[in-house]
């Protein structure tokens, strides 16, 4: 299976997800114009891998800032990730970085962790 590579600009995150060494790592800004279809390919590309994910997974995010609609995006993802740990495939863990005096990025960690049952680390950065 393919890695999925989306370089970050100033309206959209980078994304590096990595089925070779199973860590998703979204990092940077989301506030895209139309982010479902910023999100469709990574919402593929989880649907692709959870056909024959590792072992464990390991998801790192770390935002400086996301729009409503991205929020919403996130939280499409978290509950694919979740599907595939509730599954019993893979071991999900999610990494939420946060800079360390940016309390709205762990308050949003932090409400995430509550919505979705995967093991889920706020991690000052």
């Amino acid at each position: 299976m393919n890695s999925l590579l989306i370089e970050g600009t100033a309206k959209t995150p980078s994304v590096r997800f990595s089925a070779e060494s199973s860590i998703l790592e979204l990092q940077g800004r989301s506030i895209p114009e139309n982010s479902i279809e910023f999100y469709q390919p990574v919402y593929d590309w989880l649907d692709a891998y959870a056909r024959g994910p590792a072992q464990t997974t390991t998801v790192r995010i770390q935002l400086e800032y996301f729009n409503t609609s991205s929020s919403k995006c996130l939280l499409d993802v978290l509950r694919k990730l979740e599907a595939l740990h509730k599954s019993g495939k893979s071991a999900v863990k999610v990494e939420w970085m946060y800079e360390d005096e940016d309390e709205d990025m762990m308050e949003a960690g932090d409400d995430y962790r509550t919505i979705v049952t995967l093991p889920f680390e706020l991690k000052k950065i």
